[in-house]
């Protein structure tokens, strides 16, 4: 596994929706593998493929409670539901956080690292808001497009009490990155 360099706003890789995937297979595996050690590397909640400059419809979104990462191939919302106001931030936007709205409820239908099809339901927890944050990555959108106003956004503090020096883990903690 390796760890691939991040993109940052305003590289246009990041506006571009993505391209779905027709076949899994053993390069795709290999991109998951690497999208999961970045992310991980980067202290990440999660990673869509276009944050790593490859344009293709992936996403990676670390699980609770230390579980495996969650994959998702070809995900699309199916269905959301509710509305709440919640702080995320974004490895392609380091140093900043900013309000947002996201849905209570979110469906997913996705493939898994085998091609199979399958779908999920998260409701209000850090795994609904990531599965919007990531599906809006995939579909060329940033997380500032959804600021409930553009004075809600404000720069952050690095912590580095805890990391290694470089690290890029920030406090406070931002939800969905």
């Amino acid at each position: 596994m390796a760890v691939l360099p991040l993109i940052y706003a305003p590289h246009p890789v990041l506006d571009r929706p993505t391209t779905r995937i027709s076949k899994v297979d053993s390069k795709i595996h290999k991109l998951i593998d690497d999208m999961i050690e970045t992310m991980h590397a980067n202290y990440g909640v999660g990673l869509a493929a276009n944050q790593v400059g490859i344009p293709l419809r992936i996403a990676v979104i670390q699980g609770p409670d230390d579980i495996a990462p969650l994959i998702f191939i070809n995900p699309e919302i199916v269905k959301r539901e509710g509305r709440r106001e919640l702080t995320e931030g974004c490895l392609s936007i380091p140093g900043y956080q900013g309000e947002v709205g996201r849905s209570v409820t979110v469906k997913v239908k996705a493939m898994d690292m085998h091609g199979r099809l399958f779908r999920i339901k998260a409701e209000g927890n850090l795994l609904a808001q990531a599965l919007e944050h990531e599906t809006d990555h995939l579909d060329g959108k940033l997380y500032v497009e959804r600021l409930l106003n553009k004075d809600s956004i404000y720069k952050i503090e690095r912590d580095l009490t805890n990391e290694g020096e470089g690290s890029n883990h920030i406090a406070p903690s931002a939800g969905s990155r």
